[in-house]
């Protein structure tokens, strides 16, 4: 429940709570507190086992994480089924990065350059920008629905 609180900031929750109900009233309010968190999970699990009930025995493998957004897709994309964890096993993503970076730098990778020594350009595009210098007598375009 509580992951992300260090033990400062729960020193700093301690002190505070000293302060605001006093040494004498603290057990009190964690009991208090303690008693109401019991009750919410009790009233949450009747809860559960009550929609567990009232769905049938079709629904007997239902988790109410898979209610959560991110836990229902990572459950979808671990499935065997649909076979994605051989594509996402296949690609490396290290290697497709070195090779757009080799190709926009005009730079040939290690994977493309036995493949291209057989061709004069290899089938690779020149991504170099290189600006074209106009002519002096050209123009620019006219765009006669702008004016």
């Amino acid at each position: 429940m509580f992951n992300d609180i260090g033990a400062l900031e729960l020193v700093t929750l301690v002190v505070l709570a000293v302060l605001v109900f006093g040494p004498e009233k603290l057990p009190k309010v964690i009991q208090d507190v303690t008693r109401t968190i019991r009750k919410i999970r009790e009233f949450s699990d009747s809860a559960k086992q009550d929609i567990r009930q009232e769905l049938g025995p079709e629904f007997k493998d239902f988790e109410f994480e898979d209610l959560n957004p991110k836990t229902f897709i990572r459950k979808q994309l671990d499935n065997d089924e649909l076979g994605l964890k051989e594509i996402r096993n296949g690609f490396d993503l290290k290697k497709e990065m070195a090779e757009v970076t080799d190709a926009v730098h005009g730079r040939e990778s290690e994977s493309s350059s036995g493949s291209s020594a057989s061709g004069s350009t290899g089938g690779r595009v020149d991504m170099s920008k290189k600006p074209e210098a106009p002519a002096i007598d050209d123009r620019p375009p006219f765009d006669a629905d702008a004016t």
